[in-house]
Order: C-alpha cells, then structure tokens, then sequence
C-alpha cells in the first residue's frame, strides 16, 4: 500500500547545472584584427590558513537519484545520477551523459525519480556501475522488481519507498557531453513506512548522499534546527 503526496519532497537539493555562454560577444574585449582575444590567465592568490585547490567543484550533498524509465521495447531500467535536484516548485533537473536512461527519456518523456538508501546501497550502485546496454535485466539481477506507473509511463521500483513520477519538460542537448533533463512532478508516492503525521520522515527513509570529493555515499544526519525557525530565535537574542 502507498500514499499518494502531491509535492516534491523535501529530500531533493538545488540541482548546480551551469554551461557556458555560447555567445561569442560575451565577456570579449575589441581587437583590431580577426583573432578572438583571449581570456587573462587566472592568478589564483593564497588566502591564509586556506589552500587552494583550483577549479574543482564542491557542493554537497548530492542525492542518489535513481531515474526509472522504460525502453522502446517496454523494458525497465534504472541508473544512479547524481548530478541533480529540485529547480522549481514542481520540477526536477538532473545532469546525464549519454546513457540507456538518455535514449529512454528522449523516447518516451517521462520517468520516475526514487532514493536511494542505506538498505540499498549496493544495488543502487550496481544501477550506477552496470548499463542496461550490456545487462539489459539487471533490475532482475539486482532481486528488486517494478510495477508499471498507474500515472505515467515508466517503472516504479517496488523497493524504493519513496518515488516521484515525472513527465520531461525539456531536454537541453550537450553534444557529446550528454544533456540537462527538466522533468515536472505529476504525483509523488510513499510507503506508509516513511511516513510520520502523513509527511516524509527522512529518520525511517535514511536516504544516501554521495559525496563527490571522497568518492563514497554518506547518511542523511540528524535534524540540527528548525528551517524559518532558527534564525527567528537567534535574532530575537541579538
């Protein structure tokens, strides 16, 4: 049995999906001749007590997204992104290279979005490692099992308790470097068993995290303050 939840959960963290401008007058100085000028190179100056890592990018935590889909032939897959989150209201974004997942969602335009957890971590990322390209059944293989959507048309892995079905609002195309999905939420469902006064309870759901710097998943911690709340009781002791 699950239940039906209208909104996206509180789980999913602003997506960080930046490209460059592929206007050629930006950010450029005139020149007198037809060579582009070319960007000052980047003096990276010490700070103290800090150390300089150049332009790597940090931002954390990363949900383990686990994207469903179905092929042309009505077969079900799932992969780990997670590269991605929430970027509106009712919408999702995530980052793919090219992937089964990709061709699926070009195919079809709809998916579901579930979350990995410490229950699970093994399979989920046996979902990253294993493409649906060389083990088409490796859901099977995995021990879990689908039930098809009774909202849109993509798999809804049975033992992931939480999963937000999604139909794609665009795809923003990178070339060789894969593209940009944005999926708008249709419904979300949850197993009671996550649930606490009927909202999500991230205590009984421990989702993963990945952590991009150390290569490894991590646990989702304790409640540390109230959001809107904390920040009242420290301005009413200034």
């Amino acid at each position: 049995m699950r239940f039906n939840k209208f909104s996206i959960p509180a789980l999913l963290c602003i997506a960080f999906a930046m490209s460059s401008c592929g206007n050629k007058c930006c950010n450029t100085a005139e020149t007198t001749d037809s060579t582009p000028a070319q960007p000052a190179a980047l003096e990276l100056q010490e700070v103290a007590n800090r150390t300089n890592m150049g332009a790597k990018i940090f931002v954390t935590p990363q949900p383990a997204l686990m994207i469903g889909t179905y092929d042309e032939n009505g077969n079900p897959d799932v992969m780990m992104a997670a590269w991605g989150g929430q970027c509106d209201g009712n919408q999702v974004c995530f980052r793919l290279s090219p992937h089964r997942t990709t061709t699926n969602l070009r195919n079809t335009k709809e998916f579901t979005l579930s979350f990995a957890t410490q229950r699970d971590v093994a399979q989920s990322d046996y979902f990253g490692i294993v493409s649906a390209n060389d083990v088409p059944d490796k859901i099977a293989r995995a021990g879990f099992t689908v039930t098809k959507s009774a909202n849109i048309n993509a798999p809804v892995i049975n033992e992931y308790p939480l999963t937000v079905e999604c139909r794609v609002v665009e795809i923003l195309d990178r070339g060789n470097d894969g593209c940009f999905v944005i999926g708008e939420v249709v419904n979300t469902i949850a197993d009671p068993s996550i649930l606490t006064d009927g909202k999500i309870d991230l205590d009984k759901l421990q989702p993963i995290v990945f952590d991009a710097s150390n290569l490894c998943y991590r646990s989702v911690g304790a409640s540390v303050g109230q959001a809107w709340g904390a920040g009242k009781v420290y301005m009413d002791q200034q």
